[in-house]
């Protein structure tokens, strides 16, 4: 046990989907689950954060006052987090630094959103400095577009195929059958991938995630809190990694237009993508060969196989040899995205870094039914955030 780390007490979701009804309604649902999963009445969460979802009006931008009044005002301390796609995880890192700073002893982590029909897009409105939408209005560069770049970009380095992408989908698809939170529980064959309508070439509808209603929520504890209760089934929480970028930048990130220059200054041994989990591990004192599982970030299949080089779970261009193996789905080497990832999800943007620590903790628990990694000791999850923002974190029993 290392000196920064605190007890995940327990965890709860609302199921992903299309449900029509106010993100609040889902995060109250997923919040109650969480304390009732770790014993802990909402009368002693002494911190609530929030995660704030953009596109649902005021509510929205104070996430963490707006679950708080939902539960019921108990006069705990409050915080709000946004960070695109890493928001989760920014909102357990206010948690966990409160906690470890003495300052809080229970704190509530809720996640929850309502999106939009289709992929998603900016706000309306004309603002000619923005880059998420200047990309949209200059570009027509829609999500899947950068995510269509990004699987040619692995095609032409390291010879991946359509076939690979959609041996993704098709291994995930087989791995959220079991997931009653998943929205798409249905399998898929290599087949049905190539068949469905092509989105932006070389990707096809069925290796892009849909967005989605949902929620998840994570209640976090210090150690010490923990052992007097006995609570939490000694899950962890090793570290979080947060990290920015470092210039110059070479790989094209999303929303950007562009990659710095490297004229002036050399680029970094490490991208920023490898940079996330590196500064995961070395904050946890792990090698990723310690890791008995991961949940990433799979907005498109090609992303997976991108992830699982960047988490160093395999050398780089490597990853189509463990899909074809085998090793990455249960009961091979490495599983990834045992729960189905965001391809059986969907994105519910507040909600998709917590829902990861989610089923982690519920794998390291050895209660993923019907989904269970044997023997599962330590697990990492990755889900970066538009804007550059990292998001890690490393969990263990």
């Amino acid at each position: 046990m290392s000196a920064h780390d605190v007890a995940v007490a327990g965890v709860g979701m609302h199921p992903w989907g299309k449900w029509g009804k106010h993100f609040v309604t889902y995060g109250v649902h997923a919040a109650r689950a969480a304390l009732a999963d770790s014993g802990i009445a909402w009368q002693d969460v002494d911190l609530i954060v929030g995660g704030e979802t953009v596109r649902n009006g005021y509510g929205g931008y104070v996430a963490g006052a707006t679950f708080a009044q939902a539960l019921g005002w108990n006069g705990a301390k409050v915080a709000t987090s946004y960070a695109a796609c890493a928001t989760g995880a920014q909102a357990l890192d206010t948690a966990r630094a409160r906690i470890l700073a003495g300052l809080s002893e229970v704190a509530l982590v809720v996640g929850a959103d309502t999106t939009p029909k289709g992929f998603l897009a900016p706000n309306a409105g004309e603002r000619w400095d923005d880059p998420d939408w200047l990309r949209f209005r200059l570009l027509g560069m829609t999500n899947p577009a950068y995510f269509a770049l990004y699987a040619r970009r692995r095609m032409d380095l390291y010879g991946a195929t359509q076939e690979d992408f959609a041996r993704v989908k098709v291994k995930n698809a087989r791995h959220g059958l079991e997931n009653p939170n998943a929205r798409y529980r249905k399998e898929v064959s290599v087949q049905d991938v190539l068949s469905s309508a092509v989105v932006s070439d070389p990707l096809h509808l069925l290796d892009i995630c849909a967005t989605s209603d949902g929620a998840a929520a994570v209640v976090l504890c210090s150690t010490e809190y923990a052992a007097r209760h006995g609570l939490g089934g000694g899950v962890r929480i090793n570290a979080i990694s947060t990290v920015t970028p470092t210039f110059p930048n070479t790989v094209m990130d999303m929303p950007n237009l562009s990659t710095d220059a490297t004229t002036a200054v050399a680029p970094g041994e490490l991208t920023f993508k490898e940079s996330i989990g590196a500064a995961a591990y070395e904050e946890a004192g792990i090698d990723p060969s310690d890791v008995s599982l991961a949940e990433v970030y799979d907005l498109s299949t090609a992303l997976e196989l991108d992830w699982m080089e960047d988490l160093q779970l395999c050398k780089r261009g490597e990853a189509e040899v463990l899909l074809r193996a085998g090793d990455t789905t249960l009961g091979g080497r490495i599983p990834v995205n045992p729960s189905g990832g965001l391809g059986c999800f969907g994105e519910a943007v507040p909600a998709q870094a917590l829902a990861q620590v989610c089923e982690v903790t519920w794998q390291l628990r050895g209660r993923a039914t019907g989904r269970q990694v044997e023997g599962a000791r330590v697990g990492v999850t990755a889900n970066q955030g538009l804007f550059g923002h990292g998001s890690s974190v490393v969990l263990s029993v």
